[in-house]
């Protein structure tokens, strides 16, 4: 509305506003004397009250179904579906990267010689990813909660908390005194914010799983989908899964109808009295994506932090480090000279000259000790390098596939029982499997939903996977010719004879009835390789490596049971939605 005064003469008054369809806009204009205050009001509330009804009429219209014109979330019943939801919250830890292309792998000089990480372009989804490594502090509190739920004094639950511990015996050297890491390294608060290491990649893989359940927990409290402090409840046999809630909710919590049906104001009752929403699940929106390992392709992507070579769309191989530059100290003024990163400058030089040039520690450092990168990720090189998810392969085999590349998948299903419901985990179904070191771990929990692999019912016909196990999928050996028959496969005890190209010695460890170690080595001379199906990535240098390590595209690999002194890891999440998280982003 615009009202155009001329000197002491009469006002005009020019309404502009939109009815119905806001591309028809309707005019007036109306010459009036200041005295007709009564006509200009009434002109006003009528313009008002066409905008609010226009604005109502608007703001409904995603509570009303497009497919079939029925009302969303209509008290008197019929579809109900969060339609307020904006975007994903960020979980606790992490920062938000944004996907894109690159190139992976590395265009220097192979001075190793391995060939294993030629260049190759790639599209990686958006996801999220620790700011930091995982610190000794971060998992004590994991190891907190598994002592609580399942005490280690009681035999039946003492393999899960010895499962879980890391190997503080890895900081042990035969010609080095190193004795006090190994006492006080994980639980001393001195090195609380240090991250922590002796964990295999199996129990990086269980540490996320946990961390998973713990998340969603709290989520859930805060929506009042339990009741308050339920997370401080669990027992052996009454403890909370994320996957057995989404699927079997009134098992939780061992079935605590108190804890997990509580009266809060999510639900929802029709005319007839039916409830409805009593329980969250994925429609919700209020549940977390699972926290994971990243891939290894995730995980070079967000080293790189590539986001200053987007301009115009530009992706190039070029980057030799997280930071920007080809050399590993500081070319600012303040701090010129220092180290960018924590890691071996060269033979018996750990951290530098005392005072001068120093990277700061010696083993590992504090988490953001250093700047981030562009992603705002912390010591993606040095500090420790970190497991990924994928199983090595010295090829990257980008002809199959170059869209979020992982190698790993092995495709399970819940358990079913006879009369249709899933199987939860009790404290007599926990399955323990020793190791090849002679670990014994907990391969579930109690309250998780028992898994099983993948059959013909789900695989028969289709074409982008038959198997359950895909972990040797084209990977170069024989099963993946085009040549190859499994009926025609010949078999020695069981074990194939294809003449597998990755042939690692399979040492085995059995436990006799009294509770014995039998360790079986392999000592055949038929082995010509140490690359397996249970070999994995990691990435990054070390407080242990050379600078050479640093590029986030080398590749190295290492048993996923064992554990160094130089290993950790960070946890992703995979992004849901939108690629961005700016509403109103440019296009080119």
């Amino acid at each position: 509305m615009k009202c155009i005064f001329f000197s002491k003469k009469p006002c005009v008054i020019i309404f502009n506003y939109y009815i119905a369809t806001p591309n028809i806009k309707l005019t007036y204009l109306k010459s009036m004397d200041m005295k007709n205050a009564a006509t200009l009001r009434i002109m006003l509330v009528l313009a008002l009250s066409l905008s609010m009804f226009s604005c109502k009429k608007s703001s409904n219209s995603k509570n009303t179904s497009r497919g079939t014109g029925w009302a969303i979330n209509s008290k008197d019943g019929g579809f109900q579906y969060n339609t307020n939801f904006k975007e994903q919250a960020t979980a606790p830890g992490l920062a938000f990267i944004e996907g894109g292309t690159f190139t992976m792998g590395k265009v220097q000089d192979d001075v190793m010689h391995d060939w294993n990480n030629s260049p190759n372009q790639q599209h990686v989804q958006s996801f999220y990813m620790d700011e930091t490594e995982v610190t000794n502090m971060m998992y004590m509190e994991y190891l907190d909660w598994i002592k609580g739920v399942y005490p280690p004094e009681d035999p039946n639950f003492k393999a899960i908390y010895n499962g879980a511990l890391p190997d503080t015996l890895v900081w042990r050297n035969r010609l080095g005194y190193n004795e006090m890491m190994t006492n006080e390294y994980l639980r001393h608060p001195g090195y609380a914010e240090y991250p922590v290491v002796g964990v295999s990649w199996i129990q990086a893989v269980e540490y996320a799983n946990w961390r998973t359940d713990r998340v969603n927990e709290m989520y859930l409290e805060r929506q009042g989908y339990l009741s308050r402090d339920a997370r401080y409840t669990a027992t052996a046999d009454a403890n909370f899964s994320t996957d057995t809630y989404i699927n079997a909710p009134k098992q939780v919590y061992g079935g605590n109808e108190e804890v997990v049906r509580t009266d809060n104001n999510n639900i929802k009752t029709d005319a007839d009295g039916n409830e409805s929403n009593v329980y969250a699940n994925r429609g919700t929106g209020v549940l977390s994506p699972k926290y994971r390992l990243p891939t290894e392709v995730e995980w070079e992507y967000a080293a790189l932090g590539l986001t200053e070579l987007r301009s115009y769309n530009v992706y190039r191989g070029r980057k030799k480090y997280p930071w920007d530059g080809q050399y590993t100290r500081s070319g600012s003024r303040k701090v010129r000279g220092d180290q960018l990163a924590n890691f071996k400058q060269g033979k018996g030089d750990y951290g530098g000259i005392s005072g001068w040039s120093d990277d700061g520690a010696d083993i590992t450092a504090q988490v953001r000790s250093y700047e981030p990168n562009d992603h705002g990720l912390y010591d993606m090189a040095g500090n420790v390098a970190e497991w990924v998810a994928d199983v090595y392969r010295p090829i990257v085999d980008d002809e199959f596939n170059d869209f979020n590349y992982y190698r790993g998948n092995v495709y399970t299903k819940n358990a079913i029982n006879d009369d249709g419901t899933v199987k939860i985990v009790t404290v007599n179904d926990i399955v323990y499997d020793t190791l090849s070191n002679g670990k014994v771990i907990a391969r579930n929990l109690p309250g998780e939903i028992a898994q099983v692999a993948v059959d013909e019912n789900e695989t028969y016909l289709r074409n982008n996977f038959d198997t359950s196990d895909n972990r040797n999928f084209r990977d170069g050996d024989k099963r993946s010719s085009r040549e190859f028959e499994s009926f025609n496969e010949e078999e020695e005890d069981g074990v194939s004879l294809t003449k597998k190209m990755y042939n690692a010695p399979r040492h085995n460890v059995e436990v006799d009835s009294a509770g014995n170690l039998i360790r079986e080595y392999d000592k055949t001379n038929n082995r010509t390789s140490l690359i397996s199906d249970e070999v994995r990535v990691y990435k990054g240098g070390s407080w242990r490596d050379r600078a050479y390590w640093l590029d986030p595209a080398q590749r190295r690999y290492f048993p996923q049971d064992m554990a160094t002194d130089y290993i950790g890891f960070r946890c992703a999440m995979s992004r849901i939605g939108s690629k961005s998280k700016q509403k109103n982003k440019k296009k080119n």
